[in-house]
């Protein structure tokens, strides 16, 4: 018997050949977590399908930029696009020039009071709070003046608490307004940027420790201050500051004050939830964006012009009813531009810092507090040396310093000319009297600056005698610039606090100076205010202002039971004491 012949397979119709795939293009060796594609996981080959093209040269279609294959009909662009038409003048209500904590506190304040009105921040980086407001570009310190030794000038005799005072006043303003954002949803986690953390001043040797105990008993009655301890007892010094005692000789003489409501800031972190609160509000943000000019009108209005990096003339001009400047260091320099009188005569000392940085768990856990020591006899305030515990980006770490440094920028990415532009006629005079009356300051910069690894080491020792150098690391700080100023009675002084510098119309304003700063920046932003906008808007604006800070046009030190019943709602609504 024959076997018939075989058959020939079916032909698939067309639609079906076209959907067959091979097998291999219906499979894959590579995804997933299985043990057979783990080599071609990690490496390709160059036959893998990522690694195939077609020839460049062979597309005659292609676009100018290689990007589609459609042609590229360029149309105006000028001479090589360097004589394009600039864009038409913006009109706004209000300019603010630079994306730190004052800016976004102002522009944030006036959007609640106004909410018609057009407000846009200026922001040369790529996000705001990247200078001083940077948490790694200041203290950290809610400065309510609990333990910083500045503010209480004198000896064992006695103490000025003035200064104190009047600094714990204006962080009370704070507390306020960000528990009234926190409960309009304008904040959302308090814990994101302001922790618990005690705040204690330190005291080595007979004369510090009988200036301690002086000024601690001008204090701890008053409303402001109550809580606050002392002690010079070993046992109750290493409880509350472990790290600090340890390996410290029992023969050493030293002694603490403490304030258990103190706070740690990270004010890179409050500054950028500001930054969204705005937004939210109808605020409008814009990054790299550079002020470069500012020139009066005709009608008192300002003509803004900003520099930015966009596919146009790269030059806009921005019309403001009012401008608010505040861009750190370069504040003095763009209130020169605007030429308003009243900037004559100042002029800016930049100086840089240095902290030691502890990023050890088992180190940062011995330490839960801020300590301020004393400075030098004859140092700047800022040089007051801190031993902080720090949170920074949710990082738990201990910084020490600061130890001065010096370079001519007037912001960290600045210019290496800021210095040298500054300098007008009519500012040297004041700027050469402050020198002159500051020589000492110039000796104290010079050692600072020559100092040795070894010699700043031996200052973290007086404070942390256990310390071990591989523990502790060197961070470049942000940039202060320090003011010089005309002065009636000594034509020229150097000040080392904040200095508000207004037009006389309140058209513009600009924040000069350093601490306390950032801690103040509410009570900054409500002088502002009222120096540049005058009674007609404060009266209108006072009810909404009295709603968001239940102490407004009060003193919180004249008025205990209002104290004790704010302090307590801040302390609930912000989560800490």
């Amino acid at each position: 018997l024959k076997r018939p012949p075989a058959r020939a397979p079916c032909r698939p119709s067309g639609a079906a050949r076209r959907c067959a795939l091979p097998a291999a293009a219906m499979t894959s060796t590579e995804g997933g977590s299985h043990p057979a594609g783990h080599a071609d996981r990690l490496s390709t080959t160059g036959d893998d399908v990522v690694n195939q093209r077609q020839s460049f040269r062979k597309n005659r279609s292609v676009s100018k930029t290689g990007m589609t294959d459609k042609p590229t009909v360029v149309k105006g662009g000028g001479c090589f696009g360097f004589c394009k038409p600039k864009p038409p003048v913006e009109e706004v209500d209000v300019v603010l020039v630079g994306g730190g904590v004052m800016s976004a506190t102002v522009g944030l304040m006036l959007k609640q009071l106004e909410p018609s009105w057009k407000i846009v921040i200026y922001e040369r980086l790529g996000a705001m709070a990247e200078e001083s407001s940077n948490g790694w570009n200041n203290a950290g310190t809610g400065h309510s003046a609990l333990c910083e030794p500045n503010y209480t000038p004198g000896n064992a005799e006695k103490v000025d608490v003035s200064k104190a005072i009047t600094v714990n006043e204006n962080w009370q303003l704070s507390r306020q307004y960000w528990t009234y954002l926190k409960n309009q949803n304008l904040l959302k986690d308090p814990n994101t940027f302001i922790d618990v953390t005690p705040h204690c001043t330190f005291a080595s040797g007979e004369d510090q420790i009988g200036w301690l105990r002086a000024r601690y008993n001008a204090l701890h009655k008053h409303p402001l201050f109550e809580g606050m301890e002392f002690s010079e007892d070993l046992k109750t010094l290493r409880q509350w500051a472990p790290l600090m005692m340890e390996g410290r000789s029992s023969l050493d003489r030293v002694a603490l004050s403490r304030c258990q409501v103190g706070t740690d800031v990270d004010f890179g972190a409050l500054t950028r939830e500001l930054g969204k609160g705005f937004m939210k509000k109808g605020g409008n943000l814009l990054l790299f964006h550079t002020v470069t000019g500012l020139k009066k009108e005709s009608d008192g209005r300002w003509l803004v012009t900003v520099q930015k990096n966009d596919l146009g003339a790269k030059v806009q001009q921005v019309r403001a009813k009012f401008v608010f400047v505040g861009a750190g260091g370069w504040a003095l320099l763009l209130l020169q531009k605007s030429m308003i009188p009243e900037i004559r005569g100042f002029m800016g000392f930049p100086i840089s810092g240095e902290f030691l940085v502890c990023q050890n768990p088992d180190v940062v856990s011995k330490h839960p507090n801020k300590v301020y020591g004393k400075a030098a006899i004859g140092a700047p305030p800022m040089s007051v040396p801190h031993l902080d515990k720090r949170i920074i980006g949710g990082k738990h770490m201990i910084l020490f310093g600061p130890f001065a440094g010096f370079s001519p920028r007037y912001l960290k990415t600045g210019s290496l000319m800021d210095l040298f532009k500054s300098i007008r006629l009519h500012n040297l005079i004041p700027a050469a009297a402050a020198g002159l009356q500051n020589l000492d300051l110039t000796v104290y910069l010079m050692k600072q600056l020559l100092a040795s690894d070894n010699a700043k080491f031996a200052e973290l020792q007086n404070f942390v005698p256990s310390a071990k150098p591989q523990d502790w690391l060197k961070v470049t700080a942000g940039q202060r610039v320090q003011i010089m100023k005309k002065d009636p009675k000594k034509v020229g002084i150097l000040q080392f606090g904040t200095e508000v510098v207004a037009a006389s119309d309140g058209s513009i304003c600009g924040l000069l100076g350093a601490s306390p700063g950032a801690s103040t920046a509410v009570q900054v932003a409500l002088d502002v205010l009222t120096k540049c906008f005058g009674n007609t808007h404060m009266k209108k604006w006072e009810p909404t202002l009295k709603t968001m800070i239940k102490s407004y046009g009060t003193k919180l030190s004249d008025n205990k039971a209002l104290y004790q019943s704010i302090h307590a709602e801040t302390a609930a609504a912000l989560n800490i004491k």
